[in-house]
């Protein structure tokens, strides 16, 4: 019997797998393969746990973030309606000031008026009496000035009582 190459090559083969039989080794990349497997499994129920959770969690920062706009909203509201009270506020009390103002100014321009008019009222009685008295002194003699003062000085207590 003449064995060649193939033959040997082939028994090689065949100690080889017995080999790796007995070794069990098939066993072992099984039990490798089966236990990457559940690794993997693992990572995905994580992974998908994870993304479960970031969701929420997004929806629970949206929702908050909805709130704050909302918040945003009625405060920039609040200031909008305060602003504008204190805007009319302002105008009210400008206008009253300045009704005040003008109503003081009218009553100082009045007083004045009157003030003036009584000034050359005093002026024009003083003239005229200043006149009358030049005129009746340079007219009457002394016996006649003398009667009417008497009856002025009369005139004065009759009115002063």
């Amino acid at each position: 019997m003449h064995f060649d190459a193939t033959f040997f090559a082939f028994v090689g083969l065949v100690i080889f797998l017995a080999l790796i039989v007995y070794l069990k080794v098939p066993g072992m990349v099984a039990k490798n393969l089966d236990a990457r497997a559940d690794q993997i499994r693992n990572d995905l129920s994580e992974a998908k746990r994870l993304r479960e959770e970031a969701q929420q969690l997004l929806a629970e920062y949206q929702r908050k973030r909805k709130e704050a706009e909302a918040d945003a909203a009625k405060i920039v509201a609040s200031a909008e309606r305060e602003a504008e009270a204190l805007a009319a506020e302002a105008k009210a009390k400008t206008e009253e000031f300045v009704a005040r103002r003008n109503a003081l100014s009218e009553q100082k321009i009045r007083q004045a008026e009157a003030d003036a008019i009584a000034a050359v009222r005093g002026a024009a009685v003083d003239l005229a009496i200043a006149a009358a008295e030049k005129v009746i002194a340079g007219r009457t003699d002394q016996a006649v000035q003398s009667d009417l003062f008497a009856q002025a000085v009369g005139e004065v207590k009759a009115r002063l009582n």
